[in-house]
């Protein structure tokens, strides 16, 4: 049996998630499938009732895949509810190049990419800064509060 790996965000504005994490991924928006001219007109084709989507839902695209096809597709899935706590899984975008390529070359990558997300709608919540166990990291939030790290 092949399995495959979907990670799914809980947020209030699909969209709004779809471009800042294409943009942080380099994913691109997944087309809706068999043709169709959205995801709700695939979905009504398939049989879910109209009362199961919200507003909005599936008008434009939602989830976003690898256009190399090896990383997970993501799926912003539209809730009610906003974000109350702290995440208990968070996504690690390693930049950095590990532990071979030296401290300084890698507290620049993190530094740029952080440059680069904090324009598409990021915003920092801390630096770990410990180079003497050779380790430079920033933690950051998507735009909707989600914390994820930049490694």
């Amino acid at each position: 049996m092949e399995m495959t790996l979907q990670l799914t965000i809980d947020c209030a504005d699909p969209q709004r998630l779809v471009e800042f994490w294409s943009e942080a991924l380099g994913y691109v928006a997944e087309p809706p499938p068999g043709g169709h001219a959205t995801w709700r007109e695939y979905w009504a084709a398939t049989g879910v009732p109209e009362e199961e989507l919200p507003v909005g839902a599936g008008d434009t695209p939602e989830s976003i895949v690898d256009p190399a096809g090896r990383g997970p597709r993501l799926w912003f899935q539209q809730v009610p509810e906003l974000k109350a706590t702290k995440n208990r899984v968070h996504l690690d975008l390693k930049v950095g190049g590990g532990r071979d390529v030296p401290l300084a070359v890698r507290t620049q990558r993190v530094t740029t990419a952080v440059e680069t997300l904090i324009e598409a709608g990021a915003s920092v919540l801390g630096t770990t800064d410990e180079p003497d166990m050779g380790h430079y990291a920033v933690v950051l939030q998507d735009p909707e509060g989600n914390e994820f790290c930049v490694v």
